[in-house]
């Protein structure tokens, strides 16, 4: 699995007790091995779209209080894709 979506499906792990678009996005992760974080946000819904946005800014803002920029680099890839 690509780097990027190791750190999303890490993220995601974080939102499945109580949220179930993060549950269903967790899951959609989890079970397909997609080559790239491209095919992983062309299957997404808006929905699902609109809640990875969401949290992706604030794990990517996290990433840089703590000083993780690769994680924060990584995380951001993803996010650029959501926007396009």
């Amino acid at each position: 699995m690509d780097q990027s979506l190791e750190y999303l499906r890490e993220i995601l792990s974080g939102h499945t007790e109580n949220d179930q678009v993060g549950k269903n996005l967790y899951a959609k992760i989890c079970s397909h091995q997609y080559a790239s974080e491209g095919k992983f946000v062309r299957e997404l819904t808006q929905e699902e779209n609109d809640y990875l946005n969401q949290i992706l800014t604030e794990a990517i803002d996290y990433s840089k209080q703590e000083k993780d920029y690769v994680r924060a680099r990584h995380l951001n890839e993803v996010y650029e894709l959501l926007l396009v």
